[in-house]
């Protein structure tokens, strides 16, 4: 009976919240719903998936009082913020990035996957050269509407 093994413990939405509070990391009420939790100048959107783990959704470094979502501009990585407003990549931002998505995969425990730990990624990407193609107003090609 020595060898049985210990059931996985099951946490809520708020208890992992709270996994975050202990961490360091700072978790507020986001206007757009879920819990936006930031750290080292660079901050996340959270919201409860009804899973084991909760659900990652924006993420990216504070500018103003909104996230900046990286963009690679093909000459250049910069955040853009919803309002529009942009700013250059810096080493030391990406950096900060970087970590802050590892402290928070590791305090949720979520898997941290090899390609994804290698640095930081951009979701969008803004190089092509074509006039006025990426003025669509979707971000990612899951939002995109459905042909009919």
């Amino acid at each position: 009976m020595f060898f049985r093994r210990r059931q996985p413990q099951q946490y809520s939405f708020d208890d992992r919240l709270q996994m975050l509070r202990d961490a360091g990391f700072t978790v507020q009420p986001d206007p757009a719903g879920g819990s936006r939790v930031s750290k080292l100048g660079c901050a996340a959107v959270l919201r409860d998936g009804g899973g084991d783990h909760p659900l990652i959704g924006q993420t990216g470094i504070i500018v103003g009082d909104e996230i900046g979502d990286m963009v690679n501009g093909g000459y250049q990585m910069f955040f853009r913020t919803p309002s529009g407003k942009t700013v250059p990549a810096l080493a030391t931002y990406l950096k900060a990035l970087h970590n802050f998505e590892e402290d928070l995969k590791e305090t949720l425990g979520l898997t941290s996957l090899y390609n994804q730990s290698l640095g930081t990624r951009a979701d969008e990407h803004l190089y092509d050269r074509v006039k006025d193609r990426d003025t669509g107003g979707h971000k990612r090609p899951w939002e995109a509407p459905v042909p009919e």
